[in-house]
């Protein structure tokens, strides 16, 4: 791989603050910056899918990616997720966040009736990978383009193509990936310890957004080979991660934040607030995870 991978550890997929009205909270975004610093986390994802990448404009995107990346000021990695339909989209928003200061970006290949032929998808990574900024691939099947171990070495030679974050879900998958020997960032929450045993480079996690001194603690004792210790830091983690994973995954990590001290206020439309009786599980299921993140600080 020609460039160098420099996103080790955990990187937060950061949930975007908004205010009732659904107007992007800036302030809110600083705030929550801070207090994810404060706690060990390496890097941030900023325009992330868990922060609604999707349901921002180009403007606001780039609003999130200026001031986050300010905020951050160096202190920790920043990954600026620019994926977009059109290709010409991608390498404009590209431009734009490696003018920010952005440490790299993070690219779903084309994900509405794209191509599913393998030289497609490398030459739209290739193109931009141009732009001269570090290069992470998305990996996620359901969307009809699955990067698979071959196809992760094709993308592997372009220069400025770094990494691929891995969505799929699937330890089996993912252990191919990382089996090619090229560095992969596990982005599946219930995946985390799994996927650090079997030799993944770097987590993504939205799990972060409400249990970041724990994940922080998870991939330390791991990187040290403190399995033990490992264990029994997941081991309140993983049943709120199991209910997160079960539907309305976006909306219950902005509800498990609010609940546990991290607030990023309520995602914005078309997403619909949480019925309470899926409240009422996320809170019950945060108990032990609660008492965790205090031991940790």
């Amino acid at each position: 791989m020609a460039t160098t991978f420099q996103f080790s550890g955990v990187n937060i997929a950061i949930a975007t603050p908004f205010f009732a009205d659904g107007r992007i909270d800036l302030d809110r975004l600083d705030q929550n910056i801070e207090r994810y610093i404060s706690v060990g986390v390496d890097g941030f994802v900023l325009s992330s899918g868990t922060g609604m990448h999707v349901y921002l404009t180009p403007k606001e995107s780039h609003q999130v990616i200026v001031r986050g990346t300010k905020a951050i000021n160096g202190r920790a990695k920043v990954i600026a997720q620019t994926s977009a339909l059109m290709v010409e989209d991608v390498v404009e928003r590209t431009k734009r966040a490696a003018d920010a200061g952005a440490d790299g970006v993070m690219v779903l290949p084309p994900f509405f009736e794209g191509p599913s032929d393998s030289q497609s998808i490398v030459d739209f990574y290739a193109e931009i990978a141009r732009v001269g900024v570090p290069v992470i691939g998305y990996n996620v099947p359901s969307i009809g383009m699955e990067i698979t171990p071959s196809l992760f070495r094709q993308l592997a030679e372009i220069p400025g193509f770094v990494s691929v974050k891995d969505s799929c879900g699937d330890l089996r998958r993912q252990t191919a990936l990382i089996e090619t020997g090229l560095p992969v960032m596990n982005g599946s929450d219930l995946l985390i310890p799994y996927s650090l045993y079997a030799g993944c480079s770097a987590l993504i996690l939205g799990g972060a957004n409400y249990s970041p001194k724990t994940c922080v603690g998870v991939a330390a004792a791991a990187r040290s080979g403190r399995w033990d210790e490992a264990r029994k830091l997941w081991a309140p983690l993983a049943p709120i991660m199991r209910l997160l994973c079960s539907g309305n995954y976006v909306q219950s990590v902005y509800a498990a934040a609010e609940l546990i001290g991290y607030s990023a206020g309520t995602p914005r439309k078309p997403l619909r607030s949480l019925p309470a009786d899926r409240l009422a599980m996320i809170r019950d299921s945060l108990n032990d995870l609660v008492a965790a993140e205090a031991r940790n600080a």
